[in-house]
């Protein structure tokens, strides 16, 4: 009797979809105890990405969802997570400290990827993660000015090869813009800049993190092809407007990611729709659905839909992004969403990686 109602429970647990996502627990976590005393039961599962600001409502919807099952009078659900290394497709080295790696890109400029970069980043930490974000945009770096960390800062030596990340926000980061003055151009041929980002990236002393996020910069060149080659990225997000011209170069971030088997987790689709500050009204300034058309088209989650709004935009500028200045606003709650949607599917995709079963060729040779 025990035995049956522990598998019933099962079922209907790995069935669930939970609230925000599309696919059923099944794909996303374990479940790690569950034990049976007469009509009681009490679960613990284990998910594959954080989810904190999720927790209670996912602990309160698998409860209900035990207590369906016949035979069950009292239960209680309690979850956590643990965060796995995803093995890169590109069989590359994974570097030490950091478990997995996910590239923020754009097709063009101008869409808002590195504040979303920066939101995503703190939006993980929020949710429990151990987060670091590389500013990989050597010729333009801003990561430095949106989290608000002073001029003249630098970091600080470890060792006798590697440099000390600063923290800001309860985020690790590195970029450029700690080493050179905000006034100084780098005027340099493609290779310096690939070369400088490979040090950045590889001489930093990253400290145990579940996620390093890396700001791209624009397009499809030098940068973007050496870190898809030669560092083991786990997926790649791609950010985007409505607009036409934006989701044509959008497309190009897709397939480049595509032809180098970095698989991308998904679409972020930035200034979605503009809310009047005085009145509520909404407008689609640059269009409306092309996001969730790309996503449709190229078989890939849509992520989330950011607003156009002055509020991210000035707390971007001051040095206090919206998920440290307002982190329960309606803005703050939308990145959180995207970084658990983002992190879940990169969780769905890592068990599918280690269930896969290895092909065996037989021969008569």
């Amino acid at each position: 009797m025990t035995a049956a109602l522990e598998s019933r429970v099962r079922e209907q647990l790995m069935a669930v979809v939970l609230p925000g996502l599309s696919s059923p627990l099944a794909e996303l976590a374990d479940i790690v105890s569950l034990l049976v005393s007469g009509d009681r039961v009490d679960v613990v599962v284990e998910l594959g990405f954080p989810a904190k600001s999720a927790q209670q409502q996912y602990e309160t919807l698998l409860c209900e969802q035990v207590r369906q099952v016949a035979g069950v009078a009292s239960a209680s659900v309690q979850v956590g997570w643990k965060i796995a290394a995803y093995a890169a497709a590109q069989n590359i080295q994974s570097m030490e400290n950091v478990r997995n790696i996910i590239a923020v890109a754009s097709g063009k400029g101008g869409v808002g990827k590195s504040t979303t970069s920066v939101n995503l980043a703190l939006a993980l930490a929020a949710e429990g993660a151990r987060v670091g974000l590389l500013d990989a945009d050597i010729y333009g770096p801003s990561v430095q000015m949106m989290l608000g960390v002073p001029e003249g800062q630098r970091p600080k030596q470890y060792g006798t090869h590697y440099l000390l990340p600063i923290e800001a926000h309860g985020v690790q980061s590195m970029s450029m813009g700690y080493l050179v003055t905000a006034d100084t151009p780098m005027v340099w041929r493609g290779p310096m800049a690939t070369g400088a980002l490979q040090q950045l990236l590889n001489q930093t002393y990253w400290q145990d993190l579940d996620y390093l996020i890396i700001d791209m910069p624009p397009g499809t060149g030098d940068i973007q092809l050496t870190l898809s080659q030669k560092v083991p990225v786990s997926g790649a997000v791609v950010v985007t407007t409505p607009q036409d011209i934006a989701l044509l170069d959008a497309k190009k971030g897709i397939e480049m990611f595509r032809k180098v088997s970095v698989p991308v987790l998904g679409i972020v689709e930035n200034m979605a729709v503009h809310i009047c500050s005085e009145c509520g009204h909404q407008e689609h300034v640059f269009g409306q659905g092309g996001g969730e058309r790309m996503a449709q088209s190229y078989n890939v989650p849509m992520l989330g839909a950011l607003p156009l709004s002055m509020q991210i935009r000035e707390q971007a500028d001051c040095g206090k992004p919206v998920l440290a200045a307002h982190p329960e606003s309606d803005a703050a709650m939308l990145y959180r969403q995207v970084a658990i949607s983002m992190t879940a599917e990169l969780a769905k995709r890592q068990r599918v990686q280690s269930n896969a079963f290895p092909n065996i060729s037989i021969s008569d040779d």
